[in-house]
């Protein structure tokens, strides 16, 4: 693995059993993430994107190939993975009976923050995510938009030096989406994170960035700038008639 990667995936493959089928979800996939920056994984519904990103979180093994995350194997330590990266899945698994804070709470002691570090690691999460005035309120009572940036902060909570982010801003309207942008965007700039995002909306990667590889039935179709993607006549033929622009 490169030194200056947070994450790589090697000639990746993976493959379902479905009804005595077996469906191809990701065929000698190779993606590197440098540290440090954001990535984007851009792809419409069914493309392997989720897959991807739950091998990358140590969730599921591939069946060929070679994937590792801050210098972990991530197929022969896939616990000591999952215990170093942030993985944000599309819907993040908050207790709505619990208040904010209380979930903050929960998670810190999940992942082993010192108690004498959490004041602080709670105040800059709740200023940069715009929580900080609803710390009481449960988790149920939160808009989709204000419960996806609980579940960012939840995720920040362990100070992760590579964060997995799993679509983001699903289900969310163009400015709660704008709004989860720049919360993502805080969020590296002051962190200094890995960032590794998979979206189908392409208006999310273009904002966000630097590169992006463009993911289609399981297979790399193009990898670039975000304006080097958006010009690609592969990656237009690809999305012509799909709803993934904002």
């Amino acid at each position: 693995m490169s030194a200056s990667a947070a994450l790589t995936f090697n000639n990746v493959s993976r493959r379902f059993q479905v009804d005595n089928k077996k469906i191809t979800a990701l065929e000698d996939i190779s993606v590197a993430v440098p540290a440090g920056k954001i990535t984007g994984l851009l792809g419409p519904d069914a493309a392997g994107k989720t897959t991807l990103m739950r091998l990358a979180a140590g969730l599921l093994l591939p069946d060929t190939g070679g994937i590792h995350a801050l210098g972990i194997d991530v197929v022969k330590s896939p616990i000591d993975a999952q215990s170093t990266a942030g993985y944000m899945p599309q819907r993040f698994g908050l207790y709505e009976d619990l208040s904010v804070q209380e979930n903050l709470d929960l998670y810190a002691d999940l992942q082993g923050l010192p108690l004498e570090q959490r004041e602080s690691r709670y105040l800059e999460l709740m200023h940069m995510t715009g929580l900080g005035p609803f710390s009481h309120r449960l988790a149920g009572q939160l808009s989709g938009g204000m419960k996806q940036k609980l579940g960012l902060a939840c995720t920040l909570v362990g100070m992760p030096r590579l964060l997995l982010l799993d679509e983001p801003t699903v289900g969310m309207t163009p400015d709660e989406m704008m709004a989860m942008i720049e919360v993502v965007r805080k969020a590296h700039e002051r962190f200094k994170l890995a960032i590794f995002l998979i979206e189908h909306r392409m208006k999310v990667v273009m904002e966000l960035c630097e590169r992006i590889q463009t993911l289609v039935f399981g297979e790399v179709i193009a990898e670039g700038t975000p304006e080097e993607i958006q010009n690609n006549p592969k990656v237009i033929d690809a999305y012509l008639g799909k709803e993934i622009v904002v």
